[in-house]
């Protein structure tokens, strides 16, 4: 058996118009935010889904309010926050960006975590799913750090690798990217 994942980018934040990369920072989304959510529901409406697991912070969980505010239940697990960029939550994209594409890799931010850390949680929370869901259909709303350890972890891409892929570098979004988890 296997576990069919399809994750979910979460809507446009206050801080993205701004140039502010959040981290654990708790904004909510923008109006924009709520929009594309709301597109997000018409677009996979026909898509059925066993359960919808969603980040504890506003921005994934609003967007998984909306676009999935009828059928699967959604559960909140914390595993699946961003990284958490320490003493630069909520700092410059400018500064930032840089680091998580560089030594935050594997060095943690100044008082929070690498990338590393959050492979390691992402891949904890797929054991997890492995053990109470296999054979299920499941939706994540989350962040670019725990997607970008999906990529590590189920398609066998280097960090490097995964980084330069990157949809969100290409601006290529898409109603959800599929995962398989055996």
């Amino acid at each position: 058996m296997s576990v069919k994942i399809t994750y979910f980018a979460h809507g446009a934040d206050a801080d993205e118009d701004k140039e502010i990369s959040s981290g654990w920072s708790d904004v909510e989304l923008s109006e924009m935010g709520v929009k594309q959510s709301l597109e997000l529901r018409e677009k996979i409406k026909d898509r059925k889904f066993d359960v919808v697991f969603s980040s504890d912070l506003k921005r994934a969980l609003n967007t998984a309010k909306l676009a999935f505010k009828e059928g699967a239940p959604i559960v909140i697990d914390s595993r699946l926050r961003e990284c958490s960029y320490g003493k630069l939550n909520g700092g410059p994209k400018n500064l930032i960006e840089p680091m998580c594409e560089g030594e935050c890799i594997y060095n943690r931010f100044p008082e929070g975590e690498s990338y590393e850390d959050v492979k390691t949680r992402m891949a904890d929370f797929l054991e997890f799913l492995k053990k109470d869901y296999d054979g299920k259909n499941v939706a994540i709303v989350a962040h670019k750090a725990p997607q970008l350890a999906l990529d590590v972890l189920l398609k066998g891409r280097t960090w490097e690798q995964a980084l330069k892929e990157d949809w969100r570098k290409a601006k290529a979004w898409k109603p959800g990217w599929e995962y398989q988890l055996n």
